[in-house]
């Protein structure tokens, strides 16, 4: 019987270097002195006259926008997560993303002056991480069954290959 070949953690490297890069970059968006919107109130309005002339509605304004920013800021630290995290663990994804958020927002509330810590945010963001997590799961799902069926024929060849005469191979 062949000895397998040990797991690949090129995955597992991979996903957790960037992980790494995305809360240094969470990090510095969420935790700097100002807002983000500060100073581009403009630049806002204006998108958001764009979105209602191309079909969004009007009661989409400013505070969805906000909402919609935090669920989608969310999504990578889920699915790196649970990319990361071994299969067994993944629901610590789900409990990373709030923990996260409520650090962030605890930080903000205690720490930072012109920021502004609010509960809507703690749940856009543990949304978004939920999403992402399932994503990771559904991706890993995918690749898992797709790999399955490539040792599946890879042994299948191999079996039929040693079973066929010498002359026709």
């Amino acid at each position: 019987m062949s000895q397998q070949p040990p797991p690949s953690h090129a995955r597992r490297n991979a996903s957790l270097l960037l992980l790494l890069a995305y809360i240094g970059v969470v990090a510095a968006m969420t935790l700097s002195p100002t807002p983000l919107d500060q100073g581009f109130e403009s630049a806002i309005d204006k998108f958001l006259g764009v979105l209602h002339r191309n079909g969004v509605p009007e009661w989409f304004g400013y505070n969805k926008l906000e909402f919609t920013a935090n669920i989608l800021m969310f999504v990578p630290l889920g699915f790196l997560l649970g990319l990361a995290l071994p299969a067994r663990i993944w629901w610590v994804a789900v409990l990373v993303s709030p923990a996260l958020s409520v650090a962030i927002e605890l930080t903000q509330a205690g720490l930072l002056t012109a920021r502004f810590a609010t509960m809507s945010d703690v749940f856009a963001n543990t949304i978004g991480g939920l999403i992402g997590t399932l994503l990771a799961i559904i991706l890993r799902a995918i690749v898992n069954a797709r790999d399955e069926k490539v040792i599946a024929r890879a042994l299948w060849q191999a079996q039929n290959q040693t079973a066929l005469p010498a002359r026709s191979r």
